[in-house]
């Protein structure tokens, strides 16, 4: 998590934080069908509003642990269904 958080923070001001061009780099290059998948134009908005806890349009290495984890019971949820649906 930190190589992959870090190999994108800093191209452009602080180092230890993502500004909104760098989480979309990030989310492009990083999660590309996640985000090829989704319908909504104000995804990555929503995604940096959500994740910015102190409103500074900046998303630190804490904030950034938060999408992965949500994205991760996402993921663990929708295998659950899947399995279920196999059963059944």
């Amino acid at each position: 998590l930190r190589t992959v958080f870090y190999n994108y923070s800093g191209s452009d001001g602080d180092k230890h934080k993502l500004n909104k061009g760098e989480l979309k780099q990030l989310l492009n290059s990083e999660l590309t069908v996640f985000l090829t998948s989704q319908k909504d134009p104000m995804l990555l908005e929503k995604i940096m509003n959500a994740l910015d806890s102190h409103k500074e349009n900046e998303v630190d290495f804490n904030e950034f642990v938060v999408l992965v984890a949500t994205l991760t019971v996402a993921c663990n949820d929708f295998f659950q269904e899947q399995q279920k649906k196999k059963v059944n």
